[in-house]
């Protein structure tokens, strides 16, 4: 019995039966949907899979690609390696830092002897001329006697007092020192300001404070020919009148006498120069 070519065919109604042709094989239709249904399932199953592999990996290589922008760095030597400053964010301080401090300069000695609003030390002759003697390399100057006086020009010559009282001298101190017949007098103007003694020193062409004898040093310079020195250091002319205590003129290269001079126009000016170390010494010192 032949059903035709093709297979079973299927009439209206979609049924097959009596006078519709074969039944159906419903086991094995049930089967192979199962079989279609399982293979469904796997290939989400595994699609699945794969797609979280891929997830992964993505993931994976944009971190390794976020660490480093050239992912043969690794492979590098260390010198080629970018260093800490050319990395973004990163800090070039090795450490915390602190702000520079410098201390203030010390005090200049001479501001404190250029004015006396500033120069406030007691002045008095032993605190300038200390001691009763003074040394110089080998030579030994003996102190004699001291004086001070608020009249400057009672204690100089004519030529020299008119200068002191034109720039307003306010004191003259006087010191005198003998060496080997050779006696030399320190005197030190003092005068308001740094100016004025500088006035008083370029203006003083002759005249010299007179000398000072008694404690040991005979009397000098009364008559006869004796040298005289000038000069300034802040607000303090200091001058010397030196000679022979035997009234022996003193002579253009007179070796000895002028060396004595010279000397003690030194000692002045150092005695000078330490009463404004001193003073700058202890307002360095004082708590600010």
């Amino acid at each position: 019995m032949s059903f035709g070519q093709g297979g079973p065919q299927w009439g209206p109604g979609g049924t097959g039966g009596p006078g519709g042709g074969p039944t159906p094989d419903w086991a094995a239709l049930a089967e192979a949907s199962e079989a279609r249904t399982r293979r469904r399932k796997w290939l989400l199953i595994g699609g699945g899979a794969f797609a979280t592999i891929g997830i992964a990996a993505a993931v994976a290589i944009t971190v390794v690609s976020a660490n480093s922008d050239d992912t043969s760095a690794s492979n590098k030597p260390a010198s080629e390696l970018p260093s800490a400053a050319d990395i973004p964010g990163a800090s070039k301080d090795s450490g915390p830092s602190f702000e520079a401090t410098t201390p203030p300069p010390p005090p200049d000695p001479k501001d404190f002897i250029s004015s006396a609003k500033k120069d406030k030390a007691p002045l008095t002759p032993e605190g300038l001329f200390p001691g009763k003697s003074w040394r110089t390399g080998d030579r030994l100057y003996k102190k004699g006697p001291t004086d001070s006086t608020t009249k400057c020009t009672s204690v100089t010559q004519s030529a020299l007092g008119s200068v002191l009282a034109k720039n307003d001298c306010t004191r003259m101190i006087r010191a005198s020192y003998i060496r080997d017949g050779v006696a030399i007098t320190i005197g030190v103007a003092v005068f308001d300001t740094a100016a004025d003694a500088e006035k008083t020193k370029a203006q003083v062409k002759k005249g010299l404070v007179n000398s000072l004898s008694g404690k040991g040093v005979p009397a000098f310079c009364r008559t006869g020919v004796c040298r005289g020195t000038y000069n300034a250091f802040g607000r303090y002319a200091y001058f010397t009148t030196t000679g022979y205590t035997s009234g022996k003129d003193v002579t253009t290269g007179d070796r000895k006498a002028y060396g004595a001079g010279d000397d003690l126009a030194r000692f002045a000016f150092q005695r000078i120069n330490q009463r404004g170390e001193a003073q700058a010494s202890a307002a360095a010192e004082a708590p600010q």
